[in-house]
């Protein structure tokens, strides 16, 4: 009967599924770089410390559900922008795909390319066969102050809006 555990996990590992455990409310948010969609640096510590920021990931750019996420925040940007939010999306995509994805649709944020998969990893973030879930997560003075582990598509930037004015009645 132990051999069960054990090959469920290594059927897992085969197919690219990781499991991971989200960070919670009031974990350190992790100080992690990747790559921009321009190819630069970007360090997640620098991001924090000049505010509340949004670190959504999503499974692949340019798909249907991906890009109502993205537009959602897009067309809020301004609104979400008052309010002090700086975003940040994350996905498994290189640089090249996030910048196409980036022009196409004229997004005014930074997107991630998580090539590795360790920015995902450092948020606890599921990965499966090179996609991550579909998780955002609102930092606030360098911690988790908020998460959504099932993120929606065509609603994000109300459910981003929600929890910044929870976390401005605090």
């Amino acid at each position: 009967m132990k051999v069960l555990p054990l090959l469920a996990m290594s059927l897992l590992a085969f197919f690219g599924i990781t499991r991971a455990h989200a960070l919670d409310v009031g974990d350190a948010a992790p100080n992690i770089s990747a790559q921009d969609q321009d190819a630069k640096p970007i360090d997640f510590a620098d991001v924090y410390k000049k505010g509340v920021t949004l670190v959504y990931f999503y499974p692949k750019a340019d798909t249907p559900g991906c890009t109502a996420e993205a537009c959602s925040l897009r067309d809020n940007y301004d609104d979400l922008r008052a309010k002090g939010l700086q975003v940040i999306g994350v996905s498994e995509d290189k640089s090249e795909s996030q910048k196409k994805f980036q022009d196409k649709y004229k997004l005014p944020f930074t997107l991630v390319a998580d090539t590795d998969g360790l920015v995902a990893k450092a948020f606890g973030v599921p990965v499966t066969m090179g996609f991550a879930k579909r998780q955002s997560f609102l930092i606030k003075d360098g911690k988790i102050a908020w998460r959504d582990l099932n993120a929606s598509t065509a609603k994000q930037a109300a459910d981003v809006r929600a929890a910044m004015e929870k976390l401005a009645a605090r």
